[in-house]
């Protein structure tokens, strides 16, 4: 655990904590059922960050002791990003429903929670009726830090769209620490998880941030329609389809009838295979005999370690002067006969061949020894995430919707006139630059671990 990291992390939780807030009082004010189910929405996700960056700290306190006795690789050389791209869920309508449009119409408002460690998005918000055949939620998103054994959890919730909706009037709000929106029980466990967390990450001398009142439990209701967790085996070049588990039945208002699967294409790109590991000169020379060895600037990047003429040559990225292939089956070891002397068994062109390394100093030989090891390590951890380089474009951001159709924050409602019941007060600035900032942050960055 690094220095300030607990405290950093708690600042993270005010500020959703603040988010929350201002999404509830947000929800408070809207007059329409879509502005209301965007403002639900936000609230849900707000909620959800909130548990998971609770559980890190947590979390921080047992991975600092474990780096303390030496049984921990450093994580920051392992990470990815890992994006998935245009999930796709197909739809079972009835024959008599979709085909000759009996029945009643049923509508629902659907989106996809994905949360990987403490990264959690939200995708787009998407009316569902028995007019398509497919939820498609389009685009990519992107996960910055993730580790070999990540959990990708998709969630998928919805919303009955075509129950009575009517604006609460403001009220006054109950004075307690944390909970609300998400129930009694789960504000219990939240205030429980953050006073232990707490004192775990801090050592039990700052008790945290003082937290606001919790929002009031207004507006539409998200329910949990369908989940799956998607693991570094599902990692692909194409898109693949994967089995859901359903956590709700007909009976339920918000059901849509799922097939239960979910396309979509999960990538990942190891950090250690698109930034160098480590480098600095050495003499190298094909085999255990040292003698006409010739001086290099090595790097060690991605499945090859790259001979230069100089360290120039490789700065201005020119052409090297030898390669030599570092594979998951790649071994090295400190030479018996020669000191300051690394042999890197490998593979190159179908054929067993050994490099020896010869390095300036002892310090230097120590140095390749575990950076080339943890290199080895790493790739064999992201097992066929690095035997070949994914693509990935980062997100460009979410579809801005044009100014005639209302935004969530341009269409609040203002005063009503005398006589039309009660007044719902604007919402303060504050608010609205605070929500404002918080969305143009989290469009702006979308993209996953591996």
């Amino acid at each position: 655990m690094y220095p300030g990291q607990d405290e950093e992390v708690l600042q993270r939780i005010e500020r959703e904590v603040r988010m929350r807030e201002g999404a509830s009082k947000l929800l408070a004010a809207c007059s329409r059922r879509e502005q209301a189910l965007e403002a639900s929405k936000s609230l849900l996700t707000c909620n959800a960050r909130i548990l998971a960056l609770l559980s890190q700290l947590q979390q921080m306190r047992k991975d600092e002791i474990l780096q303390r006795v030496g049984r921990r690789w450093d994580a920051g050389s392992r990470v990815s990003k890992c994006p998935s791209a245009d999930l796709r869920i197909p739809l079972m309508w009835k024959d008599s429903e979709y085909f000759k449009n009996k029945g009643e119409l049923q509508r629902c408002a659907v989106f996809c929670l994905l949360q990987c460690g403490t990264e959690i998005h939200d995708t787009d918000l998407v009316m569902v009726d028995r007019t398509l055949t497919d939820i498609c939620f389009e685009g990519a998103t992107l996960f910055d830090q993730a580790a070999p054994a990540f959990q990708l959890r998709v969630e998928l919730y919805s919303s009955c769209a075509v129950e009575e909706f009517s604006p609460a009037a403001p009220g006054p709000r109950r004075a307690s620490c944390l909970g609300g929106s998400v129930g009694c029980s789960s504000g219990k466990k939240i205030r429980a998880a953050f006073e232990s967390a707490a004192a775990c990450g801090s050592g039990g001398g700052n008790a945290g941030p003082p937290l606001p009142p919790p929002p009031a439990p207004l507006g539409p209701k998200y329910h949990l329609l369908a989940h799956t967790t998607l693991r570094i085996q599902h990692v692909q070049e194409g898109f693949k389809t994967h089995d859901l588990s359903l956590a709700a039945t007909e009976d339920n208002p918000f059901w849509l009838p799922l097939y239960g699967n979910m396309c979509c294409r999960l990538a990942a790109q190891p950090v250690c295979m698109t930034q160098p590991v480590t480098s600095g000169h050495l003499r190298v020379k094909l085999g255990e005999e040292l003698s006409g060895c010739e001086s290099v600037y090595a790097v060690l990047r991605g499945q090859s370690l790259l001979c230069y003429q100089s360290q120039e040559a490789a700065e201005s990225e020119a052409e090297p002067l030898l390669v030599i292939p570092i594979k998951r089956e790649t071994t090295v070891t400190e030479s018996e006969v020669h000191c300051q002397t690394l042999l890197i068994g490998t593979q190159r062109q179908g054929e067993q061949v050994t490099f020896a390394l010869r390095t300036p100093t002892p310090e230097d030989t120590w140095r390749w020894n575990q950076a080339i090891s943890r290199h080895v390590h790493n790739m064999n951890q992201w097992t066929q995430c690095c035997d070949r380089l994914m693509k990935i474009e980062r997100p460009s951001g979410r579809k801005v919707i044009p100014a005639k159709q209302g935004s969530l924050f341009h269409e609040i409602v203002t005063p009503s006139s005398p006589g039309e019941g009660h007044v719902v007060p604007d919402l303060s600035v504050e608010i609205r630059t605070l929500l404002s900032s918080y969305h143009k942050e989290k469009y702006a960055d979308i993209v996953i671990p591996a």
